[in-house]
């Protein structure tokens, strides 16, 4: 029975660009559709060329040269050979992820999210506990905050920090904050161990940290963790602005909007989508 990869793929050809090369397109659909297969299937010639709308002439000469740059392996002789995807693949694949800059990926997405939410948005990534902004968006309009580039924030107050911390495993957190300690940066720090570590499983229930003048009074902070391919934490995303006296509920629809931008740049990077959990009397 022919599965629904080879129609997906026959309306994409109906969309083609300008210039596109037919035989490099077949080539491309064959690999989606080996790609389908699970661990330890292969698939045969003459079931390729059914899925991708081809004949088995053409099909087999595909898979041959795919096959000579080690993007498609094969097993077995004659009517029982089976191709599959090849190793060469995974080797463009780490490559292709060693030149993925982060700060590229996130800047046209900071910059939605800021036009959405009116607040100024960063980027950064973990180091030595810290929190380091290697990007952001400023407004043009409205009041302006003191936000620098290669600011280390503290991981226990700030929307950054806590994000990042919160993605660690417990043991982990708990080593880096008997490092670091638990400073008092407002009245509203949080500076008590069990405190703390009980507010970072919201964290993780909601999928988005927020700094409620935590970190300097006056400001807030909600920051959501950036995942890659592998589903390691490479950094967090915030926005960041005068409290002001905002409403509970519009910290919360900050937050989503902040989980949402950072899943589409961890997208972007190869993640698997995740979905946050339920939390009852989340503290954030």
């Amino acid at each position: 029975m022919q599965n629904n990869v080879g129609e997906g793929l026959a309306d994409e050809a109906s969309h083609q660009p300008k210039y596109w090369v037919k035989t490099v397109g077949r080539a491309a659909e064959i690999l989606q559709v080996l790609a389908s297969g699970g661990p330890g299937q292969g698939l045969s010639v003459t079931e390729i060329g059914n899925r991708c709308g081809i004949s088995k002439s053409a099909a087999f000469g595909i898979l041959q040269t795919l096959r000579h740059y080690g993007l498609v392996a094969d097993e077995g002789e004659g009517m029982n050979r089976r191709y599959r995807l090849g190793m060469g693949l995974a080797r463009l694949g780490e490559r292709a992820q060693d030149q993925v800059s982060l700060r590229d990926v996130a800047r046209p997405v900071l910059r939605r999210l800021s036009a959405e939410c009116a607040l100024a948005s960063r980027v950064a990534v973990p180091e030595s506990g810290h929190a380091v902004v290697i990007d952001q968006v400023d407004l043009d309009t409205g009041p302006r905050l003191d936000l620098r580039m290669g600011t280390r924030e503290l991981a226990h107050c700030s929307g950054l920090g806590k994000a990042l911390l919160a993605a660690l495993p417990e043991d982990e957190a708990r080593a880096l904050i008997a490092r670091a300690g638990l400073p008092r940066r407002t009245s509203r720090t949080i500076t008590d161990e069990e405190t703390l570590f009980a507010h970072l499983r919201d964290i993780r229930a909601a999928g988005y940290a927020l700094d409620d003048e935590e970190d300097a009074d006056g400001i807030f902070c909600i920051g959501s963790v950036v995942r890659d391919h592998a589903g390691r934490t490479v950094g967090a995303i915030s926005v960041t602005g005068l409290k002001l006296d905002l409403p509970g509920w519009r910290f919360q629809e900050l937050g989503r909007q902040v989980r949402a931008a950072a899943g589409d740049i961890s997208r972007e990077l190869g993640a698997q989508e995740e979905k946050p959990q339920a939390a009852a009397g989340q503290a954030v």
